[in-house]
């Protein structure tokens, strides 16, 4: 088992172009096909970002904690090569904020955490990370460090885009 800290944090070289609807070519290609390695994607590979493109980059930008705005930059890139959450913050004890609710919410949906969604990250929210790394054979510190937060970007979460249900 490894602890969060015990990840090396690396910086992936990432020289590539910022896509979003309408944009075609190579890029594209490659951005399908990592989207549909990663389970958001399951139409055609044929280097056309369209509506079916950008609702799969929303999806996976959702599942690993970024802004679900369509657009792949930089850190959507770098998700998409780990399959992993970055640029999220370690959290523990004495934590506060939006990262903090965001964990709070997501460990509430898959039955870890049966406290307020208040963004404090408090004894309950210690207990309900460990009991989420205990769940993914994780070193159970209680901390949320990068191996905490891809656990957490395998829990299965409803996504309900802007406008869902109108």
């Amino acid at each position: 088992m490894l602890s969060h800290s015990e990840v090396k944090p690396f910086t992936l070289v990432t020289n590539k172009p910022q896509l979003q609807l309408h944009s075609t070519g190579a890029a594209v290609i490659e951005l399908q096909t990592l989207l549909a390695h990663w389970g958001t994607y399951r139409g055609e590979i044929n280097g056309k970002f369209d509506r079916f493109v950008e609702a799969a980059v929303k999806r996976f930008q959702f599942a690993v904690f970024l802004a679900d705005d369509g657009i792949v930059g930089s850190l959507t890139w770098k998700a998409l090569e780990t399959g992993a959450p970055v640029n999220v913050p370690v959290l523990r004890l004495g934590s506060t904020g939006n990262a903090v609710r965001t964990i709070q919410d997501v460990l509430k949906e898959a039955g870890f955490y049966y406290g307020q969604i208040d963004g404090v990250f408090g004894p309950v929210t210690e207990a309900a990370v460990r009991n989420l790394q205990h769940s993914f054979n994780l070193i159970q510190d209680g901390i949320v460090g990068p191996r905490t937060w891809w656990a957490l970007s395998r829990i299965p979460r409803a996504y309900l885009p802007d406008g869902a249900g109108c």
